[in-house]
């Protein structure tokens, strides 16, 4: 099949373009997984999600000592789809399966939907429950 016809490549290269020339990601490259969908993975330029409890952590830590809270980036893997595609929870469950656990951190990707005029929209998905960050 030519690649320039598939319909998930050509998401996936919109989202790889997006991440690279509009919001400075690097070290991006496209995995192939074990459920026939490909995963980008890549380094933003600062953190994107700080678990709220390490967040109250931090924030009590800049107010005592004024370090300010830890922005180091850490590789992330988002899944690039299209509104039209059905997606269900079991379908993004087998996605998290098919993502690696590293660390004691949970397992999350970013969800990266291209819009027909190119335009993408992220949202932060994770594995499980979370409880709300604190604003």
């Amino acid at each position: 099949m030519d690649p320039s016809s598939d319909p998930v490549s050509n998401v996936t290269s919109t989202v790889v373009y997006n991440l690279q020339y509009q919001h400075d990601w690097v070290s991006l490259k496209v995995h192939e997984t074990t459920v026939q969908r490909p995963l980008i993975r890549g380094l933003p330029p600062k953190r994107l999600y700080t678990h709220p409890d390490d967040q109250i952590a931090a924030l009590e830590r800049e107010r005592t000592t004024g370090e300010p809270l830890d922005q180091t980036p850490e590789l992330e893997w988002v899944l690039a789809v299209h509104p039209e595609e059905k997606w269900c929870i079991k379908r993004f469950s087998e996605i998290f399966d098919s993502i690696e656990r590293n660390g004691p951190r949970e397992k999350r990707l970013v969800l990266a939907i291209v819009h027909n005029d190119s335009t993408v929209v992220y949202y932060l998905m994770h594995e499980g429950m979370v409880k709300p960050r604190q604003n």
